[in-house]
């Protein structure tokens, strides 16, 4: 039944609550895949549906659950699934399950932060770490005419220096390019999207 509701709603996890509604578990598709048989089972068909029948989600359900409140900032978020390896962080609020954030919602937001939904040229240059380097960067890029869309930044491999993408509108590669040169920015990466 549990996998067919997550078929059926095109979900990954479903919480697991107790009579009263308070969160007690979570169970995942993988979990209930591997709860199956095996296709190479000695078990008759007839065998493995009475088996199957009688398995609960309690006994394959992950109970050492990883909560958030609902205030949680999203990096925060991310980088709690990130360390520890889970694809979705129940939100909890007085004791209640008030959602549930997964990767899909953490890779919404990391497209939209870097406009990958939206045409125009992304960018990407070397940037010093030094006060007032982004200001300089994006004051160059309106100047020369460009429409900022979005706009992100990286560590890079050095510590003195990050990566800057940004993804602009209105303006020309050549354009881009010379603006770059101008503020003697290397440039790692331009592309039209």
């Amino acid at each position: 039944d549990a996998l067919r509701i997550m078929r059926q709603n095109q979900v990954r996890r479903l919480p697991v609550l107790d009579d009263e509604g308070k969160m007690v578990g979570m169970v995942s598709e993988m979990d209930l895949l591997y709860a199956s048989p095996s296709p190479a089972t000695s078990l008759s068909i007839y065998e493995m549906h009475y088996m199957l029948t009688r398995l609960e989600v309690d006994e394959v359900m992950s109970t050492d659950l990883i909560t958030i409140a609902p205030d949680t900032l999203l990096e925060e978020a991310a980088r709690i699934m990130a360390d520890n390896k889970i694809g979705g962080l129940p939100v909890v609020e007085d004791g209640r399950l008030v959602g549930i954030i997964t990767e899909t919602d953490i890779f919404k937001v990391f497209l939209e932060l870097l406009g990958g939904r939206e045409k125009g040229l992304r960018l990407t240059v070397e940037m010093p770490e030094r006060k007032g380097e982004i200001a300089r960067m994006t004051t160059a890029i309106a100047k020369a005419g460009g429409n900022i869309i979005a706009l992100g930044s990286f560590q890079g491999d050095d510590p003195t220096t990050g990566q800057m993408t940004v993804k602009v509108d209105q303006i020309s590669a050549e354009a881009l390019e010379a603006a770059m040169h101008d503020l003697d920015l290397e440039i790692l990466h331009i592309q039209e999207t």
